[in-house]
């Protein structure tokens, strides 16, 4: 027996709360994500590896075990893919990258420990950009499994180098994913896909068993159908881990999802210089976020992001971090192996900045820190679109195509601010529009009381793709 499409497309509160009430079997659950998944996968490219038999073997642990009443709360039972740059025992994890096509490891990621013990069920390894991006690229097809393809039209991009995970949430072949962001990997590709993706504060989620990219930017965190959802997901991730040494103490890094009512007290943001160019329909679709929450907040009112080098600055602390980070490979000279050919080249160019620019990009970042703080100071959450474009073709050169300043990314990152994109419309060419929403550090309650006052009013992120 195979579950509906109406099934599969459920949020994970909705699968939890028919799960814990035993009126949805788990290992159904887990059988008819495989099915689908098997099915779909080969056309859009979403899946590194399916881990079939570890999914099956945890979805009847998790049958039995609530059964006997031994419930260990939302995500139990619950099928979810991790991108491929988490180490899952046993499993290959390649990277996205053909240097590490046969890696495996013996542990699991500290995220994978952490959904292990919420009872949550791994059906799969999410495709990835190769290295998450961190030689470079130019094409989509930067990747070991080749482009990532969005199921809203499959001649386009997923975005970011959580590509796979975009794909995976988008066409319902889990019920979420985790995705990781250095800088727009989460926030991308879930505005291209039309879901909801968190990118949590800096240090609140254990990187530990995670490839590196740069370690003073590199975040974890949830991709789903809505923002309650990421809330959930994010409640089972966080918190204290020794083994990360940029971890948040637990007083701080704890998270608690504690859905309640939509709340009126909302002082947002709107960013007047988030992007320098924005396509109309995408524009008009903000102006239609920002109309419906008027009602139902405490205020609304324009806001500017600090001005500053914080593009460049973002990308001299990315190339340093990240060619210290792959130094074996580029030394070896093994990144000639890799698919995209920016990438086989970047690493060397890296190498070459000198340190005295990384140190004035991390002085600089502190300015950013402290105008960035002063801005909350006025705002709960600051918000603008997503991405100034809709998804991009699969053969786009993105340094041409996809290129602009992007500075509420850099600043979000440099500052390890928390931050979720969610879907508010759709352009002509039916793809997807998201609208993004960030806060203080530490203050996910307000991005995703924001995201779930938008969601509680509209329905843009119940719709569904063309595919089947």
């Amino acid at each position: 027996m195979m579950l509906s499409d109406d099934i599969l497309y459920l949020p994970v509160s909705e699968l939890s709360r028919r799960i814990h009430a035993r009126k949805l079997s788990p290992v159904i659950l887990a059988e008819s994500y495989l099915a689908r998944s098997e099915r779909l996968n080969p056309q859009l490219n979403a899946y590194a590896t399916l881990t079939r038999d570890l999914a099956l073997e945890q979805a009847h642990a998790a049958e039995k075990e609530i059964g006997a009443g031994h419930y260990r709360g939302p995500l139990h039972g619950v099928p979810y893919a991790a991108k491929d740059l988490l180490a899952a025992k046993g499993y290959p994890t390649t990277w996205g990258a053909q240097p590490y096509a046969n890696q495996t490891f013996d542990y699991d990621a500290a995220v994978i420990e952490r959904l292990n013990r919420a009872g949550a069920v791994l059906i799969g390894k999410a495709a990835m950009i190769e290295l998450a991006g961190g030689m470079g690229y130019r094409f989509a097809s930067a990747s070991l499994t080749g482009p990532a393809k969005n199921p809203w039209n499959e001649g386009c991009w997923t975005c970011g180098s959580s590509s796979g995970s975009g794909a995976i949430v988008s066409a319902a072949l889990a019920a979420f994913a985790i995705g990781t962001e250095t800088w727009g990997s989460i926030i991308c590709p879930s505005g291209f896909c039309g879901i909801s993706g968190l990118r949590p504060t800096f240090g609140r989620v254990s990187r530990y068993g995670a490839m590196a990219l740069a370690y003073s930017l590199d975040k974890i965190g949830p991709m789903a159908r809505a923002a309650e959802d990421c809330g959930l997901i994010l409640s089972a991730i966080a918190g204290h881990d020794s083994r990360d040494r940029s971890s948040l103490p637990d007083s701080e890094a704890k998270f608690e999802m504690v859905p309640s009512a939509p709340s009126p007290r909302l002082r947002v943001g709107r960013l007047t210089n988030a992007w320098k160019k924005c396509d109309p329909e995408i524009a008009s679709a903000a102006d239609d976020v920002f109309e419906a929450l008027k009602k139902h907040v405490a205020a609304i009112e324009d806001a500017e992001l600090p001005a500053g080098p914080f593009d460049e600055v973002a990308g001299v602390i990315i190339s340093v971090e990240g060619a210290a980070a792959f130094r074996d490979l580029i030394e070896s000279g093994k990144v000639a192996e890799l698919a995209d050919p920016l990438g086989r080249v970047a690493g060397y160019v890296n190498e070459q900045i000198p340190a005295s620019d990384y140190m004035r990009a991390q002085q600089v970042r502190e300015i950013c820190q402290e105008s960035i703080n002063a801005l909350f100071d006025t705002f709960d959450v600051i918000a603008a679109p997503t991405l100034p474009v809709a998804a991009s073709a699969l053969d786009t050169n993105l340094e041409k195509g996809l290129s602009f300043p992007d500075p509420v990314g850099a600043i979000g990152n440099l500052c390890g601010l928390p931050a979720i994109s969610v879907p508010c419309g759709f352009t002509s060419q039916k793809l997807p529009i998201g609208i993004q929403f960030v806060a203080r550090c530490g203050n996910e309650r307000a991005v995703l009381a924001a995201a779930s006052l938008y969601q509680h009013f509209t329905d843009w992120h119940t719709r569904r793709p063309p595919i089947s």
